[in-house]
């Protein structure tokens, strides 16, 4: 992987982005952001991208919303099939779809185990595999995955989710391990409490400001944070970043 002068504006122009449940909290943030940044947007969701899409557009940028559950293998690949046929090929991957089912261990359930397993770790590793056989043929790209704070450290009622998160990490790690080779640099984000319109429902409340004291920064994430590591990651400039996992949470897993 040779050295390229980069962009300092991290400009992602030209380039076509698959991101996954774009439509609502940080996957919304991030194609906005690419988008502002000159990127192709190709947005992965199971409910409607329309107005992402007039955003994106907006920015003088082309868009592609496409239909798709991450846990459908025919969807996902229909889906690459029809941005490659648009864009030519796909430039960067962020797997942020995901779902978070909390529950004491003891009482978790075995459907909502394998549903946990299904969006926030089979499917963006069928998804990676299928965009990562385009990017070797093209001469590589950038994965994104969005893990959590709760792949990292024990976190109460989370045994699925953080679990899953930590199988993301380490998914990270081993791509990125073999597909340097190819021009391909694969890397994780790791949340905190990310105030999403789902966030600020579930965390305004007496527990979320207990939650928020042991965070040495004192507050919770925006999801315009994340996007911005996103944009980074993403861009030029990270090329000699590869199967790392950037934690955005305050310090909290600093001990």
């Amino acid at each position: 992987m040779a050295f390229q002068q980069f962009d300092e504006n991290y400009s992602l122009a030209g380039k076509t982005a698959l991101v996954t449940g774009a439509a609502n909290g940080i996957g919304i943030e991030i194609s906005k952001m690419y988008a502002r940044k000159g990127a192709n947007i190709v947005a992965f969701d199971i409910v409607d991208t329309t107005e992402l899409g007039e955003y994106v557009r907006e920015q003088g940028c082309e868009f592609l919303g496409i239909e798709a559950d991450v846990t459908k293998k025919e969807q996902m690949q229909a889906g690459v099939d029809a941005a490659i046929k648009q864009f030519g090929k796909i430039d960067i991957l962020v797997n942020n779809a995901g779902v978070g089912l909390v529950d004491k261990a003891e009482d978790l359930s075995e459907e909502n185990w394998d549903t946990t397993m299904a969006i926030n770790l089979k499917g963006p590793f069928l998804l990676s595999q299928m965009v990562g056989k385009t990017m070797i043929q093209n001469g590589g790209g950038r994965i994104l995955f969005i893990a959590s704070q709760a792949g990292i450290m024990a976190m109460d009622k989370h045994l699925s989710y953080g679990v899953s998160k930590a199988g993301i990490i380490y998914m990270t790690k081993l791509l990125g391990l073999e597909w340097a080779k190819y021009n391909i640099g694969v890397c994780a984000i790791s949340p905190t409490v990310i105030l999403t319109p789902l966030g600020e429902r579930v965390w305004n409340n007496p527990d979320g400001e207990a939650f928020k004291k042991k965070i040495p920064a004192g507050r919770f994430g925006y999801p315009q944070e994340v996007a911005a590591c996103a944009v980074f990651l993403a861009s030029g400039a990270a090329d000699l970043i590869t199967g790392e996992n950037l934690v955005i949470d305050g310090g909290f897993t600093i001990a």
